[in-house]
């Protein structure tokens, strides 16, 4: 019973450090930052909010895939050749779609550091 008690809190303890594990290959940038990246044409804008959240302010460069329809809609709407640059409120929700597209194949990705609220 006690490695059964200490395989339950040792593979709790991974999951939850694993969540917070920066993931490999990503590349961070500051909103000051994304300025400069806004006129790369080689590269792809996401913000990955809510329609609702999108279309009350936005940056018009981004397209708008909600978090929860990026599996659905990267393949076909993103190329895998092209770096993705990916916003959202805060940077919680485009750090997961960071995680999302890298599994996804995606070798290039740029998380927006504190997402629109560092915007303004």
């Amino acid at each position: 019973m006690e490695i059964i008690k200490y395989l339950v809190i040792g593979t709790t303890i991974f999951l939850i450090i694993k969540r917070f594990i920066p993931v490999k290959g990503l590349r961070h940038i500051s909103a000051n930052e994304l300025l400069s990246e806004l006129k790369d044409r080689n590269k792809q804008f996401i913000d990955v909010r809510t329609s609702g959240e999108y279309k009350a302010n936005r940056i018009k460069e981004f397209k708008n895939i909600p978090l929860h329809q990026l599996n659905q809609k990267a393949e076909i709407e993103l190329s895998k050749n092209k770096e993705v640059v990916v916003i959202c409120q805060s940077g919680i929700r485009s750090q997961k779609a960071c995680k999302m597209l890298k599994k996804m194949g995606f070798k290039k990705i740029t998380n927006v550091k504190g997402g629109m609220n560092s915007w303004r």
